[in-house]
């Protein structure tokens, strides 16, 4: 009596599933490589360097935790930087939403010149930001700029020194930053066109009124795009950099000194390299516990299709 041969199996590499998956390693493994080589071993590098007194100039010596010791016990500019920072963001990310948001409700309209408009709120976020810097340091400028020669005009002979007072620096910086609030008019017209009228229907006739329509139906399907852009303005609000050197260059009196203008200080103007990768990696701490915080808390207020 014989038995079936047991038929032998095979290597993973030459089976269909198992070819698939090396075709697609292969396909992209340059963006792999690219990734480790100028992303990993960076923060890797980095991590070492924060660990270390290090000046560019010379060889790194290793001092444990010396950097964060000193950030939080005798930095008094940590702490302002921190500050001012954390001011900018609470104020500014909360107001790029709405005003990003009202831009596309109102945008969303059926109106004469709708593309005209559209593009052309949407232009000053693709700007570069050293040309928006120089612009509204010419708007603010103070006696001879256009926001004080308007306000001069309304009888208002003694404007303030927007740029120039600890009062009045980082309030103009968050004006600045509403000129690219309609980056995100994009994703918004997008998300406010793909709420089915039939549940505008359906609101109207359960008696619903503009307001009850938005509230209820509109909010609620848009809110995965409010809370996509509410997490990226946080980013944003706390890697501030070019708008601050160029005009204040972190004055009068450190009023506008941005935790990421602070720690390019540290690390390329003032050569202590191993300090400025310590500060990097309290950001990148801060910024990964407020993304984490937000997207733990968001399920009480953002409503998923299919849900």
């Amino acid at each position: 009596m014989t038995t079936a041969a047991t038929p032998r199996k095979l290597p993973w590499w030459r089976t269909l599933k198992g070819r698939e998956a090396l075709a697609g390693y292969i396909g992209i493994s340059p963006w792999l490589l690219g990734f480790l080589m100028w992303g990993v071993g960076p923060m890797l590098l980095s991590a070492y360097y924060s660990l270390t007194e290090y000046s560019i100039l010379s060889d790194p010596v290793f001092r444990g935790l010396d950097n964060f010791e000193r950030m939080f016990t005798r930095d008094k500019l940590f702490a302002q930087a921190l500050r001012v920072t954390g001011v900018y963001a609470i104020v500014t990310v909360p107001l790029g939403v709405i005003v990003g948001y009202g831009l596309a409700l109102l945008l969303n309209q059926k109106a004469r010149g709708l593309s005209f408009w559209r593009t052309g709120f949407y232009l000053p976020a693709v700007v570069p930001g050293v040309a928006t810097a120089y612009l509204f340091a010419y708007v603010f400028a103070h006696e001879y700029g256009l926001a004080d020669s308007v306000l001069q005009t309304i009888g208002i002979s003694d404007p303030p020194n927007w740029f120039g007072s600890t009062k009045w620096s980082l309030p103009s910086l968050m004006v600045l930053s509403l000129w690219g609030a309609g980056g995100g008019l994009i994703l918004y017209l997008a998300s406010l066109q793909g709420v089915p009228t039939a549940l505008y229907d359906a609101a109207k006739v359960d008696g619903a009124n503009a307001w009850g329509q938005f509230w209820n139906v509109t909010i609620p399907l848009t809110s995965p795009v409010i809370l996509f852009t509410f997490i990226m303005g946080i980013i944003n609000s706390f890697q501030v950099f070019t708008s601050a050197f160029i005009i204040t260059d972190g004055g009068p009196v450190n009023s506008t000194l941005f935790y990421v203008l602070y720690l390019y200080r540290k690390g390329w103007q003032q050569l202590e390299m191993g300090y400025a990768a310590g500060l990097a990696w309290i950001l990148f701490i801060i910024i990964f516990a407020l993304t984490i915080l937000v997207l733990r808390t968001s399920s009480r207020f953002v409503h998923y299709e299919g849900e």
